[in-house]
């Protein structure tokens, strides 16, 4: 896995508006209601930083425990890599901080990552979230981003 699982995560926040009717017949049309109450960042939706430390923690779990995938790990620096994944979900969902990683291509440049690791380390992520019960708004948007960035981190034609 090395650092590959550092690919996890810059979900995308979704804007949601739907307008109220007006108070009165005279009355201006009011504003949507995304501009009345703004949605809130996904990152505080999930929780923030103590449900993307678990979410993380349990995810780095199941992978550990997968050996279709897990054979980075003996030459990995976990605690770097759980950092650089907090990292990358906090700030990937509006969250405070920044990451300190390097970018998906050249982080996973070489490693021969193919189409099946990356589904599996996809399954993994999906079933955290199920156990963390993450709704399936939040968890269509959290898992959005690991589509495009296939193409940076699998080496299969």
């Amino acid at each position: 896995m090395r650092r590959w699982s550092s690919s996890l995560l810059s979900a995308l926040a979704l804007a949601c508006a739907s307008t109220q009717p007006a108070t009165k017949p005279d009355a201006p049309p009011s504003a949507p209601a995304a501009e009345a109450a703004p949605k809130k960042k996904l990152f505080e939706r999930l929780g923030g930083k103590a449900a993307v430390e678990a979410v993380i923690d349990d995810f780095l779990g199941r992978v550990a425990k997968d050996p279709s995938i897990n054979s980075g790990f003996a030459v990995a620096h976990v605690p770097r890599v759980r950092q650089r994944l907090i990292e990358l979900v906090t700030v990937g969902t509006g969250g405070p901080g920044t990451y300190s990683g390097r970018d998906m291509a050249k982080a996973h440049a070489g490693q021969g990552i193919t189409n099946a690791q990356f589904d599996a380390l996809v399954g993994h992520l999906v079933a955290t979230l199920d156990t963390f019960k993450v709704p399936a708004a939040e968890k269509g948007e959290l898992l959005a981003i690991l589509g495009p960035m296939r193409g940076a981190i699998v080496e299969e034609p």
